[in-house]
């Protein structure tokens, strides 16, 4: 397969419309999309061919409501962290959309699978992790191009989480996505457009 500089621009127009959406419309996502979605997943890398995230697609409203109230403890924790106009900068940041995405997936890492028989993690056992993470990218990717918003709520306490959905001992807890049509889009990250941060970042180097 051959791909072109035409594809590239898409690309490069889809990574640049990628946003962490925290603004939702609760209208319901079609269920043929939803399934489009856990495909493009499935075709992640992953170490040793291991695919080790395990995804529990959350739609008892309970589990939901925990959820929320264990993003508002925690947020709440976090904002005693800063002082003065920082806090009141905090506090005024919408860092959730859990209230309205009409789609909620709590994803976890299996630290022990089957899949792949060990290859490729013996040494660096933390590919299990990084591959979790190039699944939910993948999945951040695919949704964009389904005109669909995701965004990712790290705000939570990660042992809550394992309890709340009653996770096997060997998974551990890895992320917490909304996904659904996005009220507004944006090619620049909230954060920077609020004034949280102001500059671009790059980790590259020459050695």
């Amino acid at each position: 397969m051959h791909f072109d500089l035409d594809d590239a621009e898409t690309l490069r127009r889809l990574l640049i419309w990628r946003r962490d959406v925290r603004h939702f419309l609760s209208d319901s996502v079609d269920e043929a999309r939803v399934q489009r979605l856990r495909d493009a997943m499935e075709r992640s890398p992953s170490v040793g061919n291991s695919r080790p995230w395990r995804v529990i697609r959350v739609e008892d409203p309970d589990l939901r409501a925990a959820v929320r109230a264990d993003f508002e403890r925690c947020n709440a924790e976090a904002a005693e962290r800063y002082e003065d106009s920082r806090r009141a900068a905090y506090m005024s940041l919408k860092l959730a959309g859990l209230e309205a995405a009409p789609v909620q997936l709590a994803i976890f890492t299996d630290t022990d699978p089957p899949e792949g028989h060990g290859l490729g993690r013996r040494t660096m056992p933390q590919t299990l992790h990084q591959s979790t993470a190039m699944a939910i990218h993948t999945l951040w990717l695919a949704a964009r191009v389904e005109n669909l918003g995701l965004g990712m709520v790290s705000i939570l306490d990660p042992r809550a989480m394992e309890r709340l959905f009653k996770a096997p001992t060997q998974w551990e807890f890895a992320a917490y996505l909304c996904i659904g049509h996005a009220v507004f889009d944006d090619d620049t990250p909230l954060l920077q457009r609020r004034g949280w941060q102001a500059s671009k970042h790059t980790g590259w180097q020459r050695r």
